[in-house]
């Protein structure tokens, strides 16, 4: 495949680059798209082809032979895991005689983290990179290809290139140059303060609270999370979409990036949070427990979460996909993006039209959100 003289490829996986060699391309302001990530997940067998993920990254080469351009994309034989929602629009073409399945998908698996998904070397790659991924549909005669949770600065690039346009909300808090949780709180109507030292006061109650990151996670301390994940997984999916060992090569991967915040009672783990730290931002990612503790949650996830990244000096916590229930604990609705490739005429028109009225209601229910939020009014 080739634009303007450049030739893309697909690879195999992620054992096919070094990590120097991806991370030139991804960067390391977002750890979800860096090569330690990515690859924790295919080498723990989670982003395999028996889990209905086969990576087949589409890499343009630079003049030096080293990836330029790299887009994290994967074969699918389903939509699970993933937490941008196609399955009503996999029945519409199924039951119009298409196939839709197997699809292409640029994202990082399992994860609804907004981040790049067009990792260059040279951001005038973009372009030639988005025409290599729709080359890749048209050539195999695949149905379509989706880039999920998008960076806010690539929508554009792949609007222009006539992809269609999906809009989502997320709820993330900002830090507004507050020196400590009260400079956050007294940023709030009072009664909300009020309800949230309630909270916090409650959750805490006979518990010890620890953050580790690198050297400091223990297996035991994963073996810990590992039944944790397992039971919101269960409830949430059906089952867990990652292993006992991708937990254990993240920690080996990414070290001191990995936050897990514990809820210790008498020293033992009842419950606990992982989050990633990027570059300015604190990703929340999965929690659990084996006790039902009042606003424990809201605690280990939200509240520790902005204790977390004041203390860090990061610009924003990222509490992961839906949640209205953050709303009330200071976490601001944003929009979040993803672009769709659909190359049938028929079933490209039809999509279109559903997202332009579901982008419409987007837009009006973060407005509406907006007024919701517990921070002080004018």
């Amino acid at each position: 495949m080739s634009d303007s003289g450049l030739t893309a490829r697909m690879a195999g996986g992620l054992a096919d680059f070094s990590a120097a060699d991806w991370d030139a391309c991804a960067g390391t302001d977002n750890p979800f798209v860096g090569h330690a990530f990515l690859s924790a997940l295919e080498d723990a067998g989670c982003a395999q082809p028996r889990a209905g993920w086969q990576p087949v990254p589409i890499v343009i080469d630079g003049p030096d032979g080293r990836p330029a351009a790299i887009a994290p994309a994967y074969a699918k034989s389903h939509s699970q895991g993933e937490y941008v929602f196609d399955h009503g629009w996999a029945d519409a073409f199924e039951r119009a005689g298409g196939q839709y399945y197997p699809k292409l998908q640029i994202a990082v698996p399992f994860s609804p983290v907004p981040g790049p998904r067009l990792l260059t070397r040279d951001p005038a790659l973009r372009v030639p990179l988005v025409n290599a991924i729709a080359a890749v549909v048209d050539r195999l005669g695949l149905s379509s290809a989706h880039a999920t949770f998008v960076a806010e600065d690539e929508v554009e690039v792949f609007e222009a290139a006539g992809w269609l346009i999906r809009a989502d909300r997320q709820f993330h808090w900002t830090n507004d140059g507050y020196g400590s949780f009260d400079d956050f709180l007294a940023a709030l109507a009072s009664r909300k303060r009020k309800v949230i030292r309630k909270e916090r006061a409650a959750a805490v109650q006979g518990l010890d609270i620890v953050h580790l990151t690198g050297d400091q996670i223990t297996e035991a301390h994963w073996d810990a999370f590992w039944l944790f994940y397992q039971d919101t997984g269960a409830r949430k999916w059906g089952r867990p979409y990652l292993n006992r060992r991708f937990f254990s090569l993240l920690s080996e991967r990414l070290g001191n990036r990995v936050l897990l915040m514990l809820a210790l009672r008498d020293g033992v783990p009842i419950a606990g949070a992982l989050n990633l730290i990027g570059a300015d931002t604190l990703y929340g990612r999965y929690w659990g427990s084996t006790e039902d503790v009042p606003f424990l949650h809201f605690e280990l996830c939200y509240y520790q979460a902005i204790d977390a990244a004041i203390a860090r000096g990061l610009s924003r916590v990222e509490a992961g996909a839906q949640g209205s229930h953050k709303l009330a604990r200071g976490y601001a609705p944003a929009v979040t993006w993803s672009a769709h490739y659909i190359p049938d005429p028929a079933f490209r028109r039809a999509v279109a039209d559903y997202l332009e009225a579901e982008r419409a209601a987007v837009a009006e229910d973060i407005e509406e959100l907006d007024e919701m939020t517990p921070f002080k009014k004018g």
